[in-house]
């Protein structure tokens, strides 16, 4: 079906239903849709999150139906590493994807104490990332990098503080964004270029999202530059101008 993040091909949800941890969960596009279209009968709170986290065995075999090699943004409405997910079925998400290698697996969690003790399997077409919105958080990183995956990524959205100064020792990937819909906060464009300089200072692949706005994925560029890097693929940043995109042109 698709997706409209920028960063991933396709999304594969074999679980949904999460609860709020941190600062970045304010305004969790998942929780909103969810609520919205009566996926979620209660907000993503602790109290309620033995209601809300389900898991759908269903969609175990969904990967196996794509005919093209894919990037794969796994658990968009979820966390995989979420508490309440039981670990045979992570084990089993776990064997569908080293079972396709031509796909690549993106997995995000801001539970990364988790997947640093997960035992695998970690073949290289499964990528673990974290969340870090601020420095509240920062200690994900230190957790994350303890992970056994050969590709370790950390979302910076929605970018809510200076990460500066940031150790990206052992990171490969680092993306970027500005919060989006209602009520979005501010992104202060100096977080991000701080990244984005200590990122090619350390020859991490660098990835910048969007701005913060009330719509996703608007002004997608940086300094009139879009950078669309990605682990191995150092590919240089290119001018705004060229994007065929009518998103948020201010």
């Amino acid at each position: 079906m698709g997706t409209k993040i920028r960063w991933t091909n396709e999304t594969w949800n074999p679980t949904t239903g999460c609860s709020r941890v941190s600062a970045g969960c304010k305004h969790c596009y998942a929780e909103q849709i969810s609520l919205r279209f009566g996926r979620s009968k209660k907000p993503w709170t602790a109290r309620n999150a033995a209601d809300n986290i389900v898991l759908h065995p269903e969609r175990l075999r969904k990967p196996y139906t794509w005919r093209t090699p894919k990037r794969v943004f796994v658990n968009s409405m979820s966390d995989l590493f979420h508490e309440l997910i039981p670990d045979e079925f992570v084990a089993q998400v776990f064997a569908v994807m080293a079972d396709l290698p031509q796909h690549t697996f993106q997995i995000l969690t801001k539970r990364p104490e988790r997947a640093a003790a997960w035992p695998g399997p970690w073949p290289d077409n499964i990528w673990m990332g974290t969340s870090i919105e601020n420095r509240r958080v920062i200690h994900r990183l230190d957790e994350i990098r303890g992970c056994g995956a050969q590709t370790r990524f950390i979302s910076a959205e929605p970018l809510l503080g200076s990460l500066t100064p940031i150790d990206l020792t052992g990171i490969h990937w680092v993306i970027v964004g500005g919060e989006s819909g209602p009520g979005h906060r501010a992104m202060n464009h100096q977080w991000a270029r701080d990244i984005r300089d200590t990122c090619l200072a350390r020859g991490v692949a660098f990835f910048f999202k969007q701005d913060s706005g009330p719509r996703t994925e608007m002004r997608p560029w940086l300094d009139q530059m879009v950078w669309e890097q990605y682990p191995g693929a150092l590919v240089p940043p290119y001018p705004a101008a060229a994007l065929n995109e009518v998103a948020g042109s201010g």
